[in-house]
């Protein structure tokens, strides 16, 4: 009897003592799996941060080639004014190509005090230059044929004709002879060299004028 009394004591005890641990939690180790997940997930970052680095620094140096292009070799101007209707109209957007050699009849933009003019090469550094009453312009003694021109006029002209170019310079004129302020009056004068911004080739707005400028 009394053993019988141990072995239900001992299995009480057991029973107990059982009770009483608190099961810990087991961790569990990663698999292969779950490695590769968490390593491919840390590369997509890291190659994402990278081709987002590259593609602001390509976007940086496309932007800061595109603007020495157009400023330093093609300089893209936007036509102000009357003065050189029909050919431009105010608003016109145009392309111009930097370089210092032209032709008579050739249309450059040019600085003047704090804005830039377009206007028409007519007569080089020693030509003389002479305007009629009517408007035709004779460059050496011949009278320029000027197609471009749709009303001939003398202008603000206060200038002593015949006039010869000064060195180093070149006489201009607006297409609109009746408006445009230019070589014939000398509060613009004749053009030097380092004064030219380029040659107008192209115009690209609007697009109904798309096209070479003549």
């Amino acid at each position: 009897m009394s053993e019988n009394k141990e072995n239900i004591e001992n299995t009480e005890k057991d029973i107990e003592g059982n009770n009483g641990n608190k099961s810990k939690p087991v961790k569990k180790r990663p698999t292969l799996e779950m490695l590769e997940a968490e390593l491919k997930k840390e590369q997509n970052k890291s190659n994402f941060s990278r081709i987002l680095k590259s593609t602001i620094f390509s976007l940086v140096v496309v932007a800061a080639v595109a603007v020495l292009v157009a400023v330093l070799v093609l300089p893209v101007l936007q036509i102000s004014g009357v003065s050189m209707t029909n050919t431009l109209q105010d608003g016109d957007i145009v392309v111009a190509v930097n370089s210092k050699k032209f032709e008579t009849g050739d249309v450059i933009a040019f600085y003047y005090n704090n804005s830039i003019l377009v206007k028409r090469v007519i007569a080089y550094a020693g030509d003389w230059v002479d305007i009629d009453d009517e408007g035709n312009v004779s460059v050496n003694g011949e009278v320029l044929d000027e197609p471009y021109v749709s009303e001939k006029a003398l202008g603000d002209c206060n200038i002593e004709l015949p006039y010869q170019v000064p060195d180093g310079r070149c006489f201009v004129m607006g297409d609109h002879r009746s408006t445009s302020i230019d070589s014939r009056n000398t509060a613009v004068g004749c053009v030097s060299a380092d004064m030219i911004v380029g040659k107008i080739v192209f115009r690209v707005w609007p697009l109904s004028g798309f096209g070479m400028i003549n």
